[in-house]
């Protein structure tokens, strides 16, 4: 039984990577391994100076000296990375490929192409720095608006790619749907080390077939095209909406009537709402790797409005699982949410469809298998 070291760099706000760290250590758990952690959290970051925290990205030496220490302890198996940003660094790779550990990283979002991570810039999607020293992404100071923050991280990227850190010593990558894999080859990741795994969600059981409202679920901030359904909401058209999330962009959708601002909710509370509602809405405007709200809408047989944009494209099929609308165009989605609201049968059986596609491709048994595979040839590829 393969023995596994969980590795994550946790946010200041859970979001949905985090929730896939609980996932698969849960998982792994369930199937009787033996799995320890080494997480770093950004909270730490309140007590060090900024000096620090610019070193630390590029080579951190607590994370060298630790997980030295704890894979001489416990002898891992494999090594499984998640989020190295800031704290744990790309020096962990270092001390694995040292003691001959196999490594595998889940690419969760686009921080080794682009150095806000999200290839938006302005708005718009921007994929100017993608197999190129990102000087731009410096130019244009996109992570967080700072000159000095963008260009250590555009400085952590290119010292790494030039030590070929990114190429030799993780042994598989996982990326979570096809168009992320690409994006990744096409940044210069070798194809050959890059294996496709989906995130999954435990079976939340399918809801009612007399649903009603629309909702959103996740933070309100601008990528997630808050103001997108802000503007395209009609409670003449559309009846409600229920959002579940918190953010800046929060103020756009205050006295907006039967738009329902609920906040963060407890994770059975969203699940019940979507075993309730129309459709999910998904108005994004960068690319989404896989967000776990559709993953779970889908369990629960919750068709997906979504953005015609990136990853999204190919999770969602158009009349089939859900609707698309062009990204960023508020319009449009009012006519699809419009649609939807009025015709309630065809979404039930997109609702239906989305259900089916979840047992074939996103449930716990069929990820454990694809997991163990990657695992098993990361291991092989280490031996070698």
């Amino acid at each position: 039984m393969i023995s596994v070291l969980m590795v994550h760099n946790a946010y200041q706000q859970t979001g949905g990577e985090d929730s896939v760290v609980a996932n698969e250590i849960s998982l792994l758990k369930k199937h009787g391994h033996d799995v320890e952690v080494y997480f770093r959290h950004n909270d730490e970051i309140a007590n060090q100076s900024k000096l620090s925290l610019l070193t630390q990205t590029m080579w951190s030496k607590k994370t060298y000296s630790e997980s030295l220490d704890l894979l001489k302890k416990i002898k891992p198996d494999i090594i499984h990375v998640h989020n190295t940003f800031p704290l744990v660094s790309p020096s962990l790779y270092w001390a694995a490929q040292k003691l001959n550990v196999p490594l595998v990283q889940t690419l969760h979002n686009f921080r080794l192409l682009c150095p806000q991570a999200t290839f938006l810039r302005n708005g718009r999607v921007c994929d100017d720095c993608v197999g190129k020293v990102p000087w731009r992404g410096v130019m244009h100071r996109c992570y967080r608006g700072s000159l000095v923050q963008t260009a250590v991280l555009s400085g952590m990227l290119t010292i790494h790619r030039s030590l070929s850190t990114y190429k030799n010593r993780v042994d598989r990558y996982i990326a979570l749907n096809e168009f992320c894999k690409n994006k990744y080859i096409q940044g210069g990741i070798p194809s050959e080390k890059i294996r496709i795994k989906p995130n999954f969600v435990d079976d939340m059981g399918v809801g009612i077939e007399q649903r009603s409202g629309f909702l959103y679920v996740g933070r309100l901030s601008p990528e997630k095209g808050a103001r997108i359904f802000a503007s395209a909401f009609n409670a003449k058209l559309h009846g409600c909406l229920a959002v579940m999330g918190a953010g800046e962009e929060s103020v756009y959708l205050t006295g907006i009537e039967q738009l329902n601002l609920l906040g963060p909710q407890a994770p059975q509370t969203v699940r019940d709402a979507m075993r309730k509602s129309i459709a999910l809405v998904l108005p994004s405007i960068c690319y989404e790797n896989m967000p776990m709200t559709l993953v779970e809408a889908y369990s629960s047989g919750l068709p997906v409005i979504a953005s015609r944009l990136g990853p999204l494209c190919d999770l969602v099929t158009d009349g089939h699982t859900g609707l698309l609308f062009n990204a960023g165009d508020a319009a449009d989605l009012a006519e699809k949410m419009a649609w939807a609201y009025k015709n309630p049968d065809a979404m039930a059986q997109m609702g239906r469809n989305a259900r089916t596609k979840y047992l074939a491709e996103y449930t716990e048994d069929i990820n454990y298998q694809i997991l163990m595979n990657i695992y098993d040839e990361a291991i092989a590829a280490c031996l070698k």
